[in-house]
């Protein structure tokens, strides 16, 4: 009888973990192709990040995301993309990374939310009030990001995906023949 009540509060007590992964919405779904097919969840945090989530939804659902590479991929660190401008697959994507969208740029929403591992930012210029579609997901914790950029969610699902996106080569992380957004959707 002992080990049944031990049992129940163990379960009581991990239950809420698993409740922690998927919060309000919305989520971002990215199917990925290229050198690596699956899907990627990001749940969006409308708390700490309301002004960028609503941009990034606003795009993800005009269609702007579908076809834009992972442009910038450092091992390690993180993989970025979302450049809407320049970074369309087959197209010149040169550019790509130095581009953003018709919408405006957003003012920083700093929060004291970490970069941990799944963590998704916002990339932006030396101005912290820059940020426009391009956004980071982490490999690998980034304290020194912290306070830094706008975190606007975390990967709930497809880990394995973005561990798998194509690395790119040198200090900048360009890629070659890089891995790409092909359909982005938003569930609420």
């Amino acid at each position: 009888m002992f080990n049944k009540f031990v049992l129940a509060a163990l379960l009581l007590t991990a239950a809420p973990a698993f409740a922690e992964g998927d919060g309000p919405g919305p989520n971002l779904v990215i199917e990925v192709e290229g050198g690596v097919k699956g899907e990627v969840v990001i749940d969006l945090d409308t708390t700490h990040a309301p002004k960028h989530v609503a941009q990034i939804v606003a795009l993800a659902k005009s269609g702007a995301y579908d076809g834009v590479v992972f442009h910038r991929v450092i091992e390690g660190f993180m993989a970025q993309t979302g450049d809407v401008q320049f970074g369309k697959k087959g197209g010149d994507t040169a550019m790509a990374g130095m581009g953003g969208s018709d919408m405006p740029n957003v003012p920083a929403e700093f929060s004291d939310v970490s970069f941990d591992r799944g963590t998704v930012g916002m990339a932006r210029s030396q101005d912290p009030d820059s940020a426009n579609s391009q956004f980071f997901i982490m490999f690998a914790p980034g304290d020194f990001l912290n306070g830094q950029y706008t975190v606007i969610g975390k990967v709930i699902k497809g880990m394995e995906v973005v561990d798998a996106i194509k690395r790119g080569e040198g200090q900048s992380g360009a890629v070659t023949d890089p891995d790409v957004m092909a359909k982005v959707t938003v569930t609420e």
